[in-house]
């Protein structure tokens, strides 16, 4: 693990990232990576910013990450950043203003760091293992809502498989129809991060990336939160996953939700 000191520099890298991301996006390329899916100058830019600056920092670690480029053979017992340059490149595309870095440090099987940082709202979410999560230094929980029927859910619509439409959206239905409301960001870790802070009760998408969930899912736990796979499994962070996240007084109904 990481110290103090060493974590705040980690923290301050990804923070630099905002008038970067300002600067690209005035004079952003787009590029198609398939259906729904894109790469912009803005995401390449914070890679190679993070990429360099993190290596001047900890040269032994090596990095896993979404563009090309970052990519390294994994091994369970390795320790890599795992990083998403933009989550939410389609709202970023957009102007939707819900998109972060989340940069996480995976260590022989376990996230021991995770940042999530949406320079649009100025928001950076943190966890270290052991240490608490938090929202611009200050400690974050998850919600203490009781009933599902009070819950607000939010969903990954899986815009890159289409093809799981149709299991999927019955699923949203049983859950929509059991909650208070649903909301759809366009970001998992944020996502992930608005449970850890409370401001919606649960999150679920279908294969998420280890860069997708990686971050976030440890910024939940330290905030009380619970982090599993649909069939209630613990996550591997270096393939891809089903992933539910929520307060941990839903873990089980929301699981009996999935499996219908």
């Amino acid at each position: 693990m990481l110290k103090e000191q060493e974590r705040q520099q980690v923290i301050k890298a990804v923070a630099e990232t905002k008038p970067l991301i300002l600067d690209e996006m005035k004079r952003s390329k787009v590029t198609v990576k398939g259906a729904a899916d894109y790469v912009t100058n803005v995401d390449l830019a914070v890679q190679e910013h993070l990429k360099r600056r993190l290596a001047e920092l900890f040269p032994r670690i090596g990095m896993i990450a979404e563009e090309k480029g970052g990519d390294l053979e994994r091994t369970p017992d390795g320790t890599y950043w795992i990083l998403d340059p933009i989550d939410g490149t389609t709202n970023l595309i957009h102007h939707y203003g819900l998109s972060a870095v989340a940069l996480a440090l995976y260590e022989k099987g376990e996230i021991t760091l995770g940042v999530v940082y949406n320079p649009f709202y100025d928001e950076l979410f943190y966890g270290a293992k052991g240490c608490g999560a938090y929202l611009n230094g200050e400690p974050i929980h998850v919600s203490s809502v009781p009933e599902l029927k009070d819950a607000v859910i939010s969903y990954g619509s899986a815009p890159y498989e289409k093809e799981y439409a149709d299991e999927l959206f019955p699923l949203f239905c049983r859950i929509f129809k059991g909650c208070a409301d649903f909301r759809r960001s366009g970001s998992a870790e944020l996502d992930m991060c608005y449970v850890a802070c409370g401001r919606v009760e649960g999150y679920l998408e279908r294969n998420l990336k280890p860069w997708d969930y990686s971050a976030g899912s440890l910024i939940l736990e330290e905030a009380g939160g619970c982090v599993c796979g649909w069939k209630g499994e613990r996550l591997s962070y270096l393939t891809n996953a089903d992933v539910l996240c929520c307060a941990g007084q839903f873990k089980d109904e929301l699981l009996g939700m999935i499996k219908g």
